[in-house]
C-alpha cells in the first residue's frame, strides 16, 4: 500500500536497447540511484513474437525510498521482470498470464520530487523507445502534469500512513482478538476521526 505508478508497454522494434539502456544508467549514474544492467541486445527477430527465451533484457533503476522502476523486457519486447517472469512466465491460464506484464514502482516513501521524475523519464522514453506504454498514476501527474495536485495526494497517503502508525501505537490488541478483526477495528476508528 502507499502511492504508486502502474505500468506496462512494448519496445519499439526500430529503437535500440543498447541506447535505453545507456541513457538510463547515464540517469541513474546522475543521481546516484542504483541499477541493475540485465540482457542488452534483443534475439534476431524475436520482438513482438508470443514466444520468449525466459531472459530479462533492460535495467531497472532504484530512486531513493522507492520501489525499483523496471525497464525492463522479455525477448518478445514486452515489459516484465524477473519477479514476474518467476511468478508468472509459464502461466497458462491467460488470467495468470497476465499478471507477468503488470509492473509497478511504489514511489510514496520517495516523495513527490522523485514522482514526478520517474514520470518526466517515463514520458521521455515513451517516445523515444517504446512503441506502446500505458502508464496509471495514482498520483495522477502522468496524466495532469499537476504539481499542486500530486503533492495534495501524496499528503493525503502521508496523513493516512500516520493515522495508521498513530493508531498501532496507541491502541492495542485486544485478547484474543484476530490481526484481522484488530486491523478492521483500527480502520473503524481512523474512518471515525476522518
Amino acid at each position: 500500500m502507499g502511492l504508486t505508478i502502474h505500468y506496462n508497454g512494448k519496445f519499439n522494434p526500430s529503437s535500440s536497447l543498447k541506447d535505453m539502456i545507456e541513457e538510463v544508467k547515464d540517469i541513474a549514474e546522475i543521481y546516484n540511484w542504483k541499477y541493475h544492467i540485465y540482457e542488452t541486445e534483443f534475439p534476431v527477430n524475436s520482438l513482438g513474437k508470443e514466444i520468449y527465451d525466459g531472459k530479462i533484457y533492460g535495467i531497472h533503476i532504484i530512486p531513493p525510498n522507492c520501489e525499483p522502476l523496471y525497464l525492463t523486457f522479455l525477448s518478445s519486447g514486452r515489459m516484465a521482470n524477473e519477479i514476474g517472469l518467476k511468478l508468472w512466465g509459464n502461466a497458462t491460464d491467460s488470467k495468470e498470464k497476465s499478471f507477468l506484464f503488470m509492473l509497478f514502482t511504489k514511489t510514496q516513501f520517495g516523495g513527490s520530487e522523485i514522482h514526478k521524475l520517474i514520470i518526466h523519464l517515463l514520458k521521455y522514453l515513451k517516445e523515444k523507445y517504446f512503441a506502446e506504454l500505458n502508464v496509471v498514476d495514482e498520483g495522477k501527474y502522468w496524466e495532469t502534469g499537476d504539481e499542486r495536485l500530486l503533492d495534495k495526494i501524496f499528503e493525503r497517503y502521508n496523513r493516512f500512513f500516520d493515522a495508521v502508525e498513530t493508531a498501532l501505537n496507541t491502541i492495542p490488541l485486544n485478547q484474543n482478538e484476530s490481526y484481522e478483526d484488530y486491523f478492521k477495528r483500527i480502520l473503524k476508528i481512523i474512518n471515525k476521526k476522518k
